[in-house]
């Protein structure tokens, strides 16, 4: 009696699921695209189907099918399937989870494959439980997680894992979903009678941005918040599905695509793009980025890519950082965007970060020789005195001679001749190049 009420309540609460959880494959076949992960022949898919998994983490942005997945094979493997979730549980968890797996091995010769879904939550000590049990075989690992793994799980669980990432979803993909639930009449929404307008099924995939759950959430919310018709019709038009869909489903993560999408923004604004730098620039912004950490990205190309070609822009990235903290947003907007076109469309010289990484790697790599005395500090030449040595400082000052310039030593003798900042053709650096020209030949005329 209990197993046929557990079953009664196990299909009531199916029924009431979301439909992104109804609506789950229940097979490899039916899974949508990821070929390059599961596709026919892959070893992945060759491992499930001939149950020889080993440890994997499937990693990559929501609703692209990790737990799906996960899920699938829990149904084809013979080895038992545990599941925990990284956000509750602990490591009490990880122990109990490993007594059973010793003791089903022992008694019943059966593996034990754990699913963690958000495996990227559990800290490194949580992590570090898990290790001894996958490396020696009693437990096969499936993680799946939204952050790169290279950030969030620990060198020694990565090193004896495979890792697959899954791939946002295609918009035909999710059109093929959504039509899917529409005729699925005992998982989906083929109970009802629904009629989408032209285009609908295509705008409710363009919001969800390839994410299958954001898709189908979109589609359930607007069917059963649309009263059928006279004759029983449920019809949805772009204008419902705009209501039902709410904004654009931004695919964004801190530790992954965050940085993708920082680094081609940085590009851009190198590439001297100044549409693909708007249009990075609002990505970051509409995925909530903080505008104090872009203004700062902004600054230090400002100078790495614009350099003294136009040291305007330093000057520029500098006061709308300032300006942005004052205003703050939504306002702050068109304070960054000036400043990140100021910076794409300036002239470009990497001439200041050459100079300087030449010079870092001198100092790191040459022996440090001292400053030379007609450079160093005045209390030098006094302590000279006190100590009976009539040391002259040969210092030469620049005021004192025409044009405010004389040649003097200023390297450590064993830098002399070194050059590290090479001022580019472009921009301002053209001007500074013919100044340096002058100098040198100002010296060379005073030596004749």
């Amino acid at each position: 009696m209990k197993s046929l009420f557990d079953q009664t309540m196990k299909d009531d609460m199916r029924r009431r699921a979301p439909l992104a959880e109804r609506m789950r494959p229940a097979g490899l076949d039916d899974f949508e695209e990821q070929n390059g992960v599961i596709g026919a022949g892959t070893p992945l898919r060759r491992a499930i189907e001939s149950d020889t998994l080993t440890s994997v983490i499937l990693y990559g942005p929501p609703g692209t099918g990790k737990t799906t997945l996960a899920r699938i094979i829990a149904g084809m493997t013979k080895s038992h399937f545990e599941t925990i979730n990284a956000v509750m549980a602990g490591v009490a968890d990880i122990r109990r989870v490993v007594d059973q797996a010793r003791e089903r091995l022992s008694l019943y010769r059966e593996g034990t494959v754990l699913f963690i879904d958000e495996i990227h939550r559990f800290n490194k000590a949580q992590q570090d439980a898990l290790l001894p049990f996958v490396e020696s075989g009693l437990l096969v690992l499936i993680g799946s997680t939204t952050e790169n793994p290279l950030f969030t799980v620990n060198r020694p669980l990565l090193s004896r894992s495979r890792l697959f990432r899954l791939e946002l979803l295609s918009r035909e993909a999710l059109v093929r979903l959504l039509n899917r639930a529409l005729k699925d009449v005992e998982r989906g929404l083929g109970n009802y009678t629904v009629s989408l307008e032209p285009g609908v099924p295509e705008y409710m995939a363009g919001i969800a941005n390839g994410d299958a759950r954001a898709a189908l959430n979109c589609l359930e919310l607007a069917v059963m918040t649309t009263p059928p018709g006279e004759d029983g019709v449920r019809r949805i038009g772009l204008g419902l599905a705009a209501e039902a869909c709410g904004g654009r489903v931004l695919q964004y993560n801190r530790e992954d695509e965050h940085y993708h999408v920082v680094s081609a923004f940085i590009k851009s604004m190198r590439g001297s793009d100044p549409q693909a730098t708007l249009y990075w620039l609002a990505r970051l912004i509409y995925a909530g980025d903080d505008p104090e950490f872009i203004c700062r990205r902004i600054m230090i190309h400002a100078a790495e890519d614009v350099g003294l070609a136009d040291p305007g822009a330093l000057r520029v990235a500098v006061a709308a950082a300032r300006a942005v903290e004052r205003v703050g947003m939504p306002e702050g907007r068109i304070i960054m965007a000036e400043a990140a076109l100021y910076v794409a469309l300036a002239p470009k010289s990497n001439s200041v970060v050459m100079g300087i990484d030449a010079a870092m790697k001198e100092v790191r790599d040459e022996q440090a020789m001292d400053v030379p005395r007609h450079l160093r500090d005045g209390s030098y030449f006094k302590l000279e005195k006190i100590a009976g040595n009539n040391t002259v400082n040969e210092y030469k000052y620049p005021h004192d001679y025409p044009g405010h310039y004389v040649r003097q030593q200023y390297l450590p003798d064993n830098m002399r001749g070194k050059v590290f900042y090479s001022p580019s053709e472009n921009g301002e650096e053209k001007q500074i190049k013919a100044l340096l020209e002058r100098l040198k030949n100002m010296a060379n005329n005073r030596q004749k």
